[in-house]
């Protein structure tokens, strides 16, 4: 079984098991105010993407984190070892969350949740390798735009949204988790940066 595999069955496990008690989803969501100054509440910034707010949120996340995270496996067993995936993704996870761990630490209303960082960290790995692939609209066969393009308007976005506090959406952790992946993609790559501009260069 892939690791891909095990992290979306353990993660619906969790969500659902939070989904039927508020004792759980309460004591894995990321609350930055009761961390403040509490470092045994630290393990909220992994622990919150195990838990989602409804069925869609969790259904749209595993479903990218299974459409990219199963090729991540195999560039990464390629290069070095398959596992890399793994530490990639939590690592992810825990990287976005830190950007609302300062930025809310103070407000008492605000919580977070979900395994949006550490999916955004996948996709963007898959596109520093693959950055001319189609990544289409879900639901939507046939219809996509360059991974490339698609990760500069993504930026773009999750930064204007953050910036306009726009929604219940953490577009803070989509912005960082997918700038992590990114530069974890470069850094964990031998070649530091040749394979991404080969593959842009290959523009047919």
């Amino acid at each position: 079984m892939s690791y891909t595999i095990i992290i979306i069955v353990v993660t619906i496990l969790i969500s659902l098991a939070a989904f039927n008690n508020d004792e759980i989803k309460h004591k894995l969501i990321l609350y930055p105010y009761g961390m403040d100054g509490h470092p045994a509440e630290f393990y909220r910034l992994l622990s919150s993407g195990f838990i989602h707010e409804d069925i869609p949120h969790l259904a749209f996340n595993m479903y990218a984190l299974y459409a990219f995270g199963q090729y991540m496996e195999i560039q990464f067993a390629e290069l070095s070892f398959s596992w890399v995936f793994v530490v990639l993704y939590l690592t992810g996870i825990i990287i976005a969350s830190l950007p609302a761990l300062f930025k809310h630490r103070l407000h008492s209303y605000y919580a977070a949740l979900g395994a949006s960082g550490g999916v955004s960290a996948v996709i963007f790995a898959f596109i520093y390798y693959h950055p001319w692939s189609k990544i289409g609209m879900v639901f939507i066969p046939g219809l996509g735009i360059p991974a490339i393009v698609f990760a500069i308007l993504y930026l773009v976005y999750s930064a204007y949204s953050a910036r306009k506090g726009s929604g219940n959406i953490g577009h803070d952790a989509h912005f960082w988790g997918g700038v992590y992946g990114f530069a974890f993609a470069f850094f964990s790559d031998p070649t530091h940066g040749r394979i991404f501009i080969e593959q842009l260069k290959g523009f047919q």
